[in-house]
């Protein structure tokens, strides 16, 4: 008999900044490497003689937490990626929704019909994964093997071995990051053994623990998938003028030092040479915040500089603010930047907070500025 653990990636980017992530190559997330911690913890008395991986990293990372301490090596594989998403890679979850709601309804629902330029369907992800499975467990006969692929491909590879139509997946659970699932092998023949356990994950560090968007009729406004659009600097200056403004008071508790025409001049220049260097954050219809990138900025450095990050009062403190830092991860990444760069007021501790739960450290103060201010600086490459 041979025993193949399907082990779930660790939280990548994808997960906690709402966006697709299909073949993207995204990193894992500050709670990921918690989450590989735990699940190293888990293996430590379970017997491996082999680790599989996809080829990409947030997959090798994970496998990380068992071919490491038992010394052996990885062997990546193209074949247990997650599914292709085509056109859709990188985009936000809410953009999709808004230009593709039926492609992304029957994505949801797991249903045949769901395909997109560029992309799988499910039918070749279920043959791929599975054959990919299969083969990994005809090379190690009588032995166990650990295998780290991704949610979509795991959840499908479970649907063939259990016998169940394309259709019928659609009733299967969801697996948490880093959640395992055993399968033995007697020949040809597979059984599930398990699947989706995420018992070595304490709740704090769980993905699911903090995300509703599983279960059903939640209305977590948390799990609420955000998306972008240029903000026209010449047509809707008067609301950037607007958030600047309040977000100056709210900050700094007095209009001191504060140049209203300085700081939408500056934005203006940065729109014209990249419409999306300003940019509304959209929750449906209504406008939730701004994020602004100035696209030239320090780009010697290999950094992506982020002058303004704005959410509404009314969407504050709401698990919102994450996305903004996911869009500009997604405009500076593919122009080679390895840092997000910007500068926080040290007493604004909420936003201090907030910078450096998601990765920002305090690099150094800023010379020159009317009002204190910290450089805070995140790493995005690989």
């Amino acid at each position: 008999m041979t025993q193949i653990y399907l082990v779930r990636h660790a939280e990548a980017e994808g997960n906690l900044y709402r966006r697709i992530h299909g073949h993207y190559d995204s990193l894992i997330t500050d709670l990921g490497y918690r989450q590989i911690a735990a699940l190293a913890h888990r293996f430590e008395s379970i017997h491996v003689d082999a680790v599989y991986s996809s080829d990409l990293f947030r997959t090798r990372t994970t496998a990380g937490a068992i071919y490491k301490p038992k010394g052996l090596p990885l062997v990546t594989r193209k074949a247990l990626r997650e599914v292709s998403m085509g056109v859709w890679e990188d985009r936000p979850w809410g953009e999709v929704h808004r230009t593709d709601a039926q492609q992304l309804a029957w994505f949801n629902a797991t249903d045949a019909r769901w395909g997109v330029e560029g992309g799988e369907t499910f039918q070749r992800l279920r043959e791929r994964i599975s054959a990919a499975i299969r083969q990994i467990a005809r090379n190690h006969p009588g032995q166990t093997v650990a295998v780290v692929s991704h949610g979509t491909a795991i959840r499908n590879a479970l649907a063939v071995f259990q016998g169940m139509s394309i259709e019928e997946s659609a009733a299967l659970d969801h697996s948490d990051n880093t959640a395992v699932s055993l399968l033995e092998f007697e020949g040809e023949a597979a059984r599930v053994v398990f699947h989706d356990d995420n018992s070595h994950l304490p709740e704090e560090i769980s993905t699911f623990a903090r995300q509703k968007w599983w279960k059903q009729d939640t209305g977590a406004l948390a799990d609420a998938n955000l998306w972008f659009r240029p903000l026209d600097m010449e047509r809707e200056s008067d609301l950037y003028r607007q958030c600047r403004g309040e977000a100056w008071l709210n900050i700094h508790g007095s209009w001191d030092y504060y140049d209203g025409d300085a700081f939408a001049r500056d934005a203006l220049f940065q729109w014209r040479d990249d419409p999306r260097a300003v940019s509304c954050v959209m929750l449906g219809d209504e406008v939730a915040g701004l994020v602004q990138m100035d696209i030239r900025r320090d780009a010697d450095k290999g950094v992506g500089y982020i002058p303004f990050v704005y959410m509404m009062p009314a969407y504050r403190k709401q698990g919102l603010g994450v996305q903004l830092i996911g869009e500009a991860v997604s405009v500076y990444r593919p122009l080679g930047r390895k840092y997000l760069r910007l500068r926080c007021a040290p007493d604004n501790l909420v936003a201090q907070r907030f910078y450096r739960r998601y990765g920002f450290r305090k690099v150094a103060e800023a010379a020159g500025t009317r009002v204190p201010l910290d450089i805070m600086e995140k790493y995005i490459g690989h």
